[in-house]
């Protein structure tokens, strides 16, 4: 079992990494898929991954611009990104939004600050040791839903997935993170308390046992979604 376990990580390491990689290039909003960044934040990186997470790198990609639009989406509907390639790498998925201060749009804002507040997630399933199962294998787009008591406004909302398969050593967990720009409307009054806010890059140190751990041997008896918890 160690064996195969071994090789089912170095055949993850093998494989060429531009078949490997994967981009968040459009919002799904009123179950549509929208244009490739048209409502995503293009950026510099093509597919590669962010992998220092003190880069400002982290809060939108690297390069990261306007997208032309700002899709409007209501409080508690459901709206979500696609990806070019399905997901390759095993891990989880994080989602992050961030209200838009006053004087900016979701277009002009760099989402600097802390302004962040995690909405959803998709972690990982375990059995106490015999198997670890990741959900988000070759998920070609992932939905999620807008807490229905959200104050309306412009808000970036950012998706990572964060492929563990070399994150057996620090600063080897790979970011695949894109920004998407939002007006939210609907009858929401609330918003997220200062406990639940968090800074990008900031809110990792890398050390995490979610972020540096070993996928394939000893298999993990339980995995710890790194981030703060959901708000909803």
């Amino acid at each position: 079992m160690k064996f195969f376990a071994t090789a089912l990580g170095l055949a993850a390491v093998l494989v060429p990494q531009v078949a490997a990689h994967y981009r968040w290039t459009s919002l799904i909003v009123n179950s549509t898929t929208t244009a490739a960044y048209q409502y995503v934040k293009p950026n510099t990186n093509i597919n590669s991954p962010v992998t220092v997470v003190t880069s400002n790198d982290m809060t939108c990609n690297a390069g990261a611009s306007p997208a032309p639009g700002i899709a409007w989406a209501k409080a508690g509907s459901v709206i979500g990104f696609a990806l070019d390639t399905p997901i390759f790498h095993p891990g989880p998925i994080n989602v992050y939004m961030a209200k838009v201060p006053s004087g900016q749009t979701a277009a002009t804002f760099g989402g600097t600050g802390k302004v962040w507040f995690k909405v959803a997630q998709l972690g990982a399933i375990t059995d106490g040791g015999s198997t670890i199962k990741w959900p988000a294998d070759n998920l070609s787009s992932f939905t999620f839903t807008i807490p229905s008591k959200l104050v309306s406004g412009d808000y970036l909302v950012r998706i990572e997935h964060i492929a563990l398969h070399t994150a057996s050593a620090y600063g080897e967990a790979q970011f695949y993170i894109s920004c998407g720009q939002l007006h939210v409307f609907g009858a929401g009054t609330s918003s997220p308390p200062s406990t639940s806010l968090v800074a990008i890059p900031g809110v990792y140190t890398g050390n995490e046992p979610g972020l540096l751990i070993n996928i394939w041997w000893p298999i993990p008896t339980t995995y710890i979604q790194p981030g703060p918890a959901v708000w909803s």
